[in-house]
């Protein structure tokens, strides 16, 4: 999804590892006997009612983000799609840096070899995803990007129910397409796919990072990788104009939209929310998208595209629904003495 998310926190003797990102759980839903209490995350009291707290929170991040990366198509006339990424990646990085204060010592090898991996791929997905939301609208991008960690959570299960899953996100994505993606430009689309494998890739390394690095210790740290890694880009495309005043402070602002703000409030959120139904909420992101892109941006949707919106979300609920029912039936199996 196009923004970071704090790590998963490290816990001596823990044998769970907490899902690190809300992409992760919408992946790779915790399967185990108890979600919410295996992600360290439980539902708060009073059932469905002390619920709406943190269910607003998410759902407030998911609008965050994806008004952010409406600003962020507004700013790219002026600083251009690599610049834009720069600017977002750089300004994330100097704030969780400030607020994180990542200890640099006492980190093996594998650990610094772990966290660049974790920054590429943040760069690569933030990178391709700008480039496809350039090129096409904000919701169909956002539909293809998901379709990476979709395409984890069935493999990852390999469950034949998963096999509905993904043959109706195909059908989503065919819809989308037109039959042949003539109504999208044909780059855009292959960006939008591409971050979603990068997507992918991030959720695993996020994971890993996390086993790794204390709190959001490993985020800050990728992040500011990442910034490194895309500053000579961002240079390159735009040069001077990133030191423009009014360039810098949108990409602030798309900064604080898309990683600090959702960051804080689904990091709130998940004290209180159990795992699966935070992953359900993720996967409304491609119509929260799409209603970000009509409002500021004025990309209206055809009838096709917007069905073809509704079978991804569709398929990724799915996904998430069967691999939660898994863990409460594997709950059910007495273990054998």
């Amino acid at each position: 999804m196009h923004r970071p998310r704090p790590a998963a926190p490290r816990r001596s003797g823990a044998t769970v590892s907490t899902p690190s990102t809300p992409s992760q759980a919408a992946a790779t839903p915790v399967a185990g006997p108890d979600a919410a209490t295996a992600t360290g995350h439980q539902s708060a009291p009073g059932g469905g009612r002390g619920s709406l707290g943190p269910v607003g929170l998410v759902l407030a991040g998911g609008l965050s983000v994806q008004f952010g990366a409406a600003l962020a198509v507004t700013l790219m006339p002026r600083a251009g799609a690599l610049g834009v990424v720069t600017l977002r990646l750089a300004v994330a990085a100097v704030v969780l840096l400030l607020i994180c204060r990542p200890r640099l010592r006492g980190h093996s090898r594998a650990d610094w070899g772990t966290v660049v991996v974790f920054g590429i791929a943040m760069a690569g997905m933030n990178g391709l995803f700008y480039q496809a939301v350039d090129r096409i609208p904000l919701g169909p991008a956002v539909t293809l990007e998901v379709l990476g960690p979709l395409a984890l959570s069935v493999f990852a299960s390999r469950r034949a129910v998963n096999l509905i899953w993904a043959a109706l996100a195909l059908a989503g994505v065919f819809l989308l397409g037109g039959g042949g993606f003539e109504d999208l430009d044909p780059a855009g689309a292959a960006f939008a796919l591409g971050a979603g494998a990068m997507w992918a890739a991030y959720i695993v390394f996020s994971a890993r990072t996390g086993r790794r690095f204390p709190q959001a210790d490993g985020l800050a740290l990728a992040m500011a990788v990442g910034a490194v890694l895309f500053l000579p880009l961002g240079i390159a495309e735009s040069g001077g104009k990133l030191l423009d005043p009014v360039t810098i402070a949108l990409g602030a602002g798309v900064a604080l939209l898309s990683s600090v703000l959702p960051y804080t409030l689904e990091l709130l959120a998940l004290r209180r929310l159990p795992a699966p139904t935070f992953a359900i909420l993720m996967s409304l992101e491609p119509a929260i998208a799409a209603t970000a892109g009509f409002l500021i941006l004025d990309q209206a949707l055809s009838a096709t595209q917007s069905a073809a919106i509704a079978l991804v979300i569709a398929a990724s609920m799915g996904a998430v629904r069967t691999q939660v029912g898994r863990g409460r039936k594997v709950k059910a199996v007495p273990d054998l003495p």
